[in-house]
């Protein structure tokens, strides 16, 4: 082993061992509820848990597993209501949506479409910048970002190489940089518009639902009425950003043959991809129409009132309803075979099944403990700031936090502090929590913030400073974007009031 791989092994030894010292300081030298030892014995779990996550030295799963043992241990949370968290509504929700984008990548209906939208959109400069961004948003909004980058990414080389091969502008190595950073950013972005995007937008409808559990139900729709239109806005901004350069410009040369010989190639539509793609479209409807859409006085009825029991269904319902569908049936193209199989089925990311149970876990501890009516009246002097301001605070804090860790783990450890806040200085609790969770997908500087950001910058196209010098107009924007579309359009989707708390917004006890 060579002297560097002995030292960094070192340094993670000392990381290690250094989250459990912290843990340990905070149950020996603290007593946050005098009579009420739970309240710092969650705190030093949380603190051991938030250490371990950021700085990565475990698996962020094997970390999650923490809270089946030591809350129990600790005397915080029965085993039985520990395990709970970790198998839930939620969790079947991004199952059978996962279920449903593996079916798409296993017959490549997802290349088909981005292939589609690149011929849509043109082979000129800037419209095909618009079409990376276009095909990596909108697949995103479906399968996982790092899945769509993987997928974009050899188209983008092959129009990458296509136009090196045309030397004589100076723009082409700029160009080639704004192909690869368009494709990473529209699939961070793109993730935020569904609930089943990324994970940090459902691990805030769970951890709501875990904080104040007479809050109304967060459906796919409402998420979508306020996600589509916040994440296009930012998606303008993004292409104003990278393809202003090229706006017009007709010296970065594309032989358009480029990707139509790419599309040629996947030959013709196959019966499996039109069942997959019918599936999904049913799919995308019946969550859009399961609940009530409302917009202020406006109210269009959802389908699940002609159920016996309207309540009793959910979004997670449907997911696995629709991923149960492709199991059924068969193909045509390997005979013996259905659309989906368990053998596709296993490329389930069911770590991160594993970091949504710890990070609820966690959230349902710091409500049974007191922690998080701790934590909010410790941060009642934030009161003082305007609400607009503190929202604009937040984003910018969570969104430079969350360049150094998993932005899944960021909202785990912050949206239960989001909740917090909001109950000790009288705010909606969604004005301070949908902020932070759209925050904690917005990561454009560095290539370790994001797995997109670190598949293009595996390319060796670009360098940290070509992303920097992007990612922090992009940063800033979000910030701006963030806050302003809370406060217009988040007040009518989520039924905000100018001042005080919902009704279902108790302080927990």
């Amino acid at each position: 082993m060579s002297e560097d791989s002995n030292a960094t092994s070192g340094y993670r030894v000392w990381l290690l061992l250094l989250g459990p010292v912290l843990a340990l300081l905070v149950l020996l030298c603290l007593d946050l509820t005098p009579g009420k030892p739970e309240t710092t014995r969650t705190a030093a779990v949380a603190v051991l848990m938030s250490f371990w996550w950021i700085t990565g030295v475990l698996p962020l799963a094997a970390t999650a597993l923490l809270p089946i043992v030591l809350f129990p241990l600790l005397g915080v949370l029965d085993a039985k209501e520990v395990a709970a968290q970790y198998i839930n509504d939620t969790i079947f929700l991004f199952l059978g949506g996962f279920f449903v984008a593996l079916a798409m990548q296993r017959w490549d209906l997802h290349r088909r479409i981005a292939l589609r939208l690149l011929l849509f959109f043109g082979v000129r400069a800037d419209r095909l910048l618009l079409g990376f961004m276009a095909g990596a948003f909108f697949l995103s909004m479906w399968i996982s970002n790092t899945a769509t980058t993987m997928m974009m990414l050899p188209i983008a080389m092959s129009v990458i190489d296509n136009i090196e091969e045309r030397p004589g502008d100076p723009q082409v190595r700029q160009y080639s940089i704004a192909i690869l950073l368009s494709i990473a950013y529209a699939s961070s972005i793109g993730g935020t518009a569904t609930l089943i995007g990324t994970p940090p937008n459902l691990s805030m409808a769970r951890i709501l639902k875990i904080t104040f559990p007479e809050a109304p139900e967060f459906s796919f729709a409402q998420w979508m009425l306020f996600g589509l239109p916040t994440a296009l806005a930012f998606l303008a901004v993004l292409w104003l950003v990278l393809a202003r350069p090229f706006v017009g410009r007709r010296q970065v040369h594309l032989d358009p043959e480029v990707v139509r010989r790419e599309h040629r190639a996947l030959g013709g539509v196959t019966y499996e991809q039109r069942i997959v793609f019918v599936v999904f479209i049913l799919l995308a409807v019946l969550w859009m129409t399961r609940a009530d859409i409302v917009l202020g006085a406006f109210r269009l009825p959802g389908w699940n009132h002609l159920l016996v029991e309207p309540e009793f269904a959910s979004d997670g319902t449907v997911a696995i309803a629709m991923g149960l569908l492709l199991f059924l049936i068969p193909a045509r193209s390997v005979p013996g075979t259905q659309i989906m199989d368990w053998h596709a089925a296993r490329d389930v990311p069911w770590g991160v099944i594993l970091l949504f149970g710890g990070g609820f876990a966690l959230a349902k501890a710091f409500v049974s403990s007191g922690l998080a009516l701790w934590i909010g009246q410790s941060m009642q002097g934030l009161a003082g700031l305007p609400p607009i301001l503190l929202v604009l605070l937040i984003c910018l804090v969570v969104s430079l936090l969350t360049e150094l860790t998993s932005n899944t783990a960021m909202a785990e450890m912050l949206l239960p502090i989001m909740a917090s806040l909001a109950l000790a200085i009288g705010l909606h609790p969604l004005l301070l929590m949908v902020p932070t969770t759209f925050a904690c997908s917005f990561a454009f500087m560095l290539p370790v913030a994001t797995p997109p950001n670190a598949i293009v910058f595996a390319t060796q196209r670009l360098t940290v400073l070509d992303m920097v010098r992007r990612g922090y107009l992009l940063n800033c924007a979000a910030v701006v974007i963030l806050t302003l579309a809370i406060f217009t359009l988040g007040r009518m989707v989520f039924q905000i009031p100018e001042l005080g708390l919902p009704d279902w917004a108790h302080v927990p006890h």
